[in-house]
C-alpha cells in the first residue's frame, strides 16, 4: 500500500494570494456601492435600489467568509486533519449559499408587501444613473474575479465571482425597474426588488447544493475520472487498473486505485511502479493524494 502526497506548493500559494487580492478588491467595491445605493435609494424613494444596496452589503459578509476560509484551508495537514484543511472552502461555499437564500427571501418578502401596497410617488430619475453605476461596477468586478479564480483553479473563488455576476444581473433588473417607475409606473420599482430577491435565492441555493454534494464525498467529473484512469494505465509497468475511486477535497481530489503489475515483480519494483503512476497523476491533475494498492496481474 503506497500513499503519495503532493509536493507542488506553488498552486496553493497562488490560490491563497489570489483569494486575498480579489476579495479585498471586492470588499472595497461593495462598501462603496452599498453606501451609494442605500443613500440614493432613500433620497429617491427607490425600494429596488435599497434592495440592491443591501445585496451589496451581503457581499461583504461573503467576502469575509472567503478570507476566513482561505486562511484556514491553506494550513498543512496536522494530527487532527491528515488530509489538510481544504474542505474549509467547501464549508464556506455552503454557508455563503445558505446566507444568500436567507437574504433573498427577506428582500422578496419586503418587495411583495410594497407591490400589494404601491407607493404613491414615483422614483426619481436620478436613481437610474446610480443603478447603471452599480451595474457596470459589478460586471467589471465579475470579469476580474473570474479571470483570477480560473487561473488558480479555485471553486470557492469561482463561486464568489459568479456571485458578483448575479449582482450585476440584479442591478440590471433594478435599473429597468427604476426607469419604469420614473416614467410613471411606480409598481415596477417594487417588482424589480422582488426579482432581485428571487435571483439571490436561486444563486444561493445553487452554491449550497454544490457544496453539500462535495461535503458528501462527491466523485470527480467523468472527464477527470477518465483522465486519471488513462494516466495510470499508460504508466510503464502497469498491466491493468481497477477499483479506481475519487472524491473531492475542496478544490483537490483524493484518489484510491488498484494497480496490476507483473506477478513476478519484486516488492520494490511494484512499489516503484505505483509511485511513478501516482506522481504522474499529481503532475497532470489537481490531486491531493493517491492511494495505490498493488495487485499481481
Amino acid at each position: 500500500m503506497e500513499q503519495v502526497f503532493g509536493n507542488d506548493d506553488s498552486l496553493p500559494e497562488q490560490r491563497q494570494e489570489a483569494a486575498k487580492k480579489t476579495t479585498w478588491v471586492s470588499m472595497v467595491v461593495n462598501v462603496f456601492l452599498c453606501a451609494v445605493q442605500v443613500l440614493a435609494g432613500m433620497l429617491t424613494s427607490s425600494a429596488g435600489l435599497i434592495a440592491d444596496g443591501l445585496h451589496s452589503l451581503t457581499d461583504l459578509t461573503a467576502d469575509a467568509i472567503v478570507l476566513l476560509a482561505n486562511r484556514h484551508s491553506s494550513k498543512d495537514a496536522d494530527e487532527d486533519h491528515h488530509y489538510g484543511h481544504q474542505r474549509y472552502e467547501t464549508a464556506a461555499s455552503l454557508f455563503l449559499g445558505l446566507s444568500l437564500v436567507a437574504v433573498g427571501v427577506g428582500i422578496a418578502w419586503s418587495a411583495t408587501l410594497k407591490i400589494m401596497q404601491p407607493p404613491a410617488a414615483a422614483v426619481q430619475f436620478a436613481a437610474f444613473y446610480v443603478a447603471l453605476l452599480a451595474l457596470v461596477s459589478k460586471e467589471l468586478l465579475f470579469r476580474y474575479m473570474l479571470r483570477a479564480a480560473e487561473k488558480v483553479r479555485s471553486s470557492m473563488l469561482i463561486a464568489n465571482a459568479w456571485h458578483a455576476r448575479a449582482d450585476a444581473a440584479s442591478s440590471l433588473v433594478v435599473a429597468l425597474g427604476v426607469l419604469g417607475s420614473a416614467l410613471g409606473h411606480p409598481t415596477l420599482d417594487a417588482v424589480s426588488a422582488l426579482v432581485v430577491g428571487l435571483m439571490i435565492c436561486k444563486t444561493g441555493a445553487g452554491f449550497a447544493w454544490e457544496a453539500l454534494h462535495d461535503l458528501m464525498d462527491r466523485a470527480a467529473s467523468a472527464e477527470t475520472y477518465q483522465h486519471i484512469f488513462d494516466v495510470i494505465a499508460n504508466t510503464p509497468g502497469v498491466r491493468g487498473v481497477h477499483d479506481l475511486r475519487t472524491r473531492k477535497m475542496g478544490d483537490l481530489i483524493v484518489v484510491d486505485v488498484h494497480i496490476e503489475v507483473d506477478g513476478n515483480a519484486t516488492v520494490r519494483e511494484g512499489h516503484d511502479i505505483g509511485l511513478e503512476a501516482a506522481n504522474r497523476v499529481k503532475v497532470e491533475l489537481p490531486v491531493l493524494t493517491v492511494m495505490t494498492h498493488i495487485d499481481p496481474a
